[in-house]
């Protein structure tokens, strides 16, 4: 029954590690100094036994050889043949084991599967040679069963275990680059998206400007003006053109980002999916120029689908308004039991660095959080009003 009690207790010490190490992440050079000293530690064991062998070694003198020899530990990473070959004098010479499993094992971690291999059959080719003089100790094995039982496992297990951390190193690197492949893909897209909405509401405008000064110049084909207005459609009607060069021929898609007329949609999607949506728009807010609600529009798609997710059943506010100079945009819903995850307060995925690329990229700024029992996303833009 103690047996019982004590599992939760150390579950819920190893979760208050985890999440410890993931505030506090330890450098590589810290960890390999409580390596270094973790290995000196266990070789200290052997000091009585050091300085009562045929060496010529006492107990200071053999502390000292092996803090030498612990120490090349914090070469690790850079180059751990080092520690490695200063293992295998450690083993010619004092017939000490224990700086070959922690250089073995980084070896393994750092240089792979083959320097591990290698090392390892060094390693116990060497070991087998000193096992053959008859000065090797018989407390490390006085028969070939012994030897193999004792060094091959020690040489094996810690290579091994140094080979399989190396991959997960690297699966840890894919993913992280596949993320990061990801987040950039995402940033891309929604780049492309708000050229495309620049194209398509700004080439309107171009286009109308032309036609007008087009009009304009036959109305004063025979006043002074009327050079200076077909000039003002020609550039237009080249601007037009150069907007097509830069962003039609370069975009993947065409589908064009609604306004303020597409969130009653979104609403509606939002409580077919459970989700009921107070949708609230002042009048002001709606006199802000199209690219600017197409932002309005990817960041209360974004809010919605995220509330869902999270929060699914709980009644999700939006409200669109002006304050000052700024569009302000807010969305708010009660926290669920568990609450949205901290580590990406708006979504877990791209969507969050999509919507956040197109807030900035307009000169706005977005923040978001759990506040008051409800978690709240607010986008601050320019109005240009």
């Amino acid at each position: 029954m103690p047996y019982m009690s004590a599992v939760p207790a150390l579950r819920r010490a190893a979760g208050t590690g985890r999440r410890y190490a993931d505030r506090r992440p330890v450098s590589s050079r810290t960890v390999d100094a409580l390596t270094a000293l973790s290995c000196f530690g266990l070789m200290l064991l052997d000091v009585p036994g050091l300085a009562d062998a045929d060496n010529s070694l006492g107990r200071v003198s053999a502390t000292l050889v092996l803090g030498a020899g612990a120490a090349t530990l914090l070469l690790r990473r850079r180059l751990p043949w080092v520690p490695y070959l200063v293992a295998l004098v450690f083993l010619g010479w004092l017939h000490e084991l224990t700086l070959v499993q922690f250089a073995l094992y980084s070896l393994g971690r750092f240089r792979g599967r083959t320097a591990g291999v290698v090392a390892t059959l060094g390693y116990i080719a060497l070991a087998y040679a000193l096992f053959s003089t008859p000065l090797w100790p018989a407390h490390k094995g006085d028969s070939l069963s012994d030897f193999l039982s004792l060094v091959v496992p020690i040489g094996v297990l810690a290579s091994g275990v140094g080979i399989a951390a190396h991959r997960q190193d690297l699966l840890r690197e894919l993913d992280a680059r596949r993320a990061e492949a990801a987040a950039l893909q995402a940033v891309q897209q929604e780049r492309t998206s708000v050229a495309r909405d620049v194209h398509d509401l700004v080439g309107r405008e171009l286009t109308v400007l032309a036609v007008r000064a087009e009009v304009l110049a036959v109305r004063a084909r025979r006043a002074e003006q009327g050079d200076d207005f077909e000039e003002l459609a020609e550039t237009a009607r080249r601007a037009h053109r150069m907007l097509n060069e830069i962003i039609v021929r370069r975009a993947d898609e065409r589908t064009a980002t609604p306004g303020f007329e597409g969130l009653p949609a979104l609403a509606e999607e939002g409580e077919r999916m459970g989700s009921p949506v107070e949708l609230s728009i002042d009048d002001e807010a709606r006199r802000v120029s199209p690219l600017r609600q197409t932002a309005v529009y990817r960041v209360v798609q974004e809010c919605l689908t995220n509330a869902a997710k999270h929060a699914p059943g709980q009644k999700v506010s939006v409200r669109i308004g002006v304050e000052g100079p700024r569009l302000r945009i807010e969305v708010r819903n009660p926290l669920a039991e568990e609450g949205p995850t901290p580590r990406e307060p708006v979504s877990s995925g791209t969507g969050t660095l999509s919507m956040r690329e197109r807030v900035e990229s307009m000169g706005g700024t977005l923040t978001a959080g759990a506040r008051d029992g409800s978690y709240r996303v607010r986008a601050l833009l320019p109005a240009g009003l």
